[in-house]
């Protein structure tokens, strides 16, 4: 059942949020006056969670996962992650790479068996992680000829050879370009050194160790994605499997904290994993590998933190985590709020100043 605070304002159909039932392991969590502000003024809908050291010291599920059915949102809905993907592959590259199975600052053409070895030769690996490759993107070009691709499975192999395989757009290193294509060699390069599908590769070096059960490629009972509440109006979210190292997975918010803490506080990667995960390679766009690294300033001094953050559709997701204090923030969102107000509320969560 709905708790008593089951309505913020009015009715559903007025735009209001309804409160879903507190999680079973947020019991006791008091309300939040700012939370409650914040998602009353901009219609928010999905999860909220804010965590110490992993444990969840606020945990809320707002407004409704399903408006037609009536269906609220709960601590095991599935939203879409999107590029918070690029966060979970870069922590399985970086495992292969402590295996020895990978090098960052490898070649793809050595990575890659076939790819094309002149460009190949000049395109790191790290180059791929931080969208700094060159690589082209001639996958959306393709897509005004053929609209049909985004449902399209051609496979990682045709995928990699139409589209990711033109002549360099720039030097590797050189300027910052968030091409999908770079993730489709990732992932690619994923298959050719386990020997197994990208997605069966993920599960077992990542998922899996860290019992992120909800977590996969299918939706599931995803909550839906919304253009617009009021009417309710669907925004659809069609991909093919060769999107999933940069955006196809689904997650939930007990599974992305599960992840942050494990990666950042409890040495699920080694030293120098952590160390590249925190190394910005493009200062001006705050970018490391696979994430930012952003630096608030809080009580007047820097405070680093790893910043990731999804959107498609209508999916809105961040999963923030303080390097200094081991604090969490996830917030996970259907409506197609702005990605910028979901980060500004996050800065707001950790007390930080506002920004410039």
């Amino acid at each position: 059942m709905i708790d008593r605070r089951m309505l913020l304002q009015g009715s559903l159909a007025a735009g209001v949020t309804a409160l879903a039932p507190v999680p079973a392991w947020a019991k006791g969590h008091a309300d939040d006056p700012k939370i409650d502000a914040f998602v009353k003024a901009n219609g928010f809908a999905g999860a909220i969670v804010r965590a110490k050291a992993g444990k969840p010291v606020y945990a809320r599920n707002f407004g409704l996962a399903n408006i037609a059915a009536a269906k609220p949102a709960t601590t095991d809905t599935v939203y879409g992650i999107a590029s918070i993907s690029k966060f979970l592959t870069t922590v399985t590259i970086l495992k292969l790479v402590e295996a020895g199975k990978l090098a960052l600052e490898a070649p793809i053409a050595t990575l890659l068996p076939g790819y094309r070895t002149d460009t190949g030769a000049k395109v790191q690996l790290a180059h791929l992680l931080s969208n700094t490759s060159g690589i082209p993107n001639d996958f959306i070009p393709a897509l005004k000829t053929e609209p049909d691709l985004v449902t399209r499975d051609l496979g990682p192999a045709e995928s990699v050879r139409r589209f990711a395989s033109g002549d360099l757009a720039f030097e590797p290193g050189s300027k910052f370009d968030y091409a999908l294509t770079n993730w489709f060699i990732v992932l690619a390069i994923v298959e050719a050194a386990t020997a197994k599908p990208f997605e069966q590769a993920m599960r077992e070096i990542t998922l899996d160790p860290l019992g992120m059960t909800h977590t996969g490629s299918v939706e599931g009972d995803a909550a839906l994605s919304y253009r617009t509440v009021e009417p309710p109006v669907l925004w659809p979210n069609p991909r093919v499997p060769v999107m999933l190292a940069g955006g196809g997975y689904f997650s939930t918010a007990p599974d992305l904290l599960r992840i942050g803490h494990a990666v950042f506080d409890k040495g699920f990667v080694s030293p120098a994993s952590i160390k590249a995960l925190r190394t910005v390679r493009v200062p001006d766009q705050d970018y490391s590998i696979g994430g930012r690294v952003r630096t608030m300033t809080i009580a007047g001094k820097p405070v680093e933190a790893a910043w990731e953050t999804g959107r498609t559709a209508g999916f809105r997701t961040l999963l923030a985590h303080r390097y200094d204090t081991q604090e969490s923030i996830v917030l996970l969102n259907n409506t197609g709020i702005s990605q910028k107000t979901i980060d500004l509320f996050a800065d707001s969560l950790f007390g930080a100043e506002p920004r410039a």
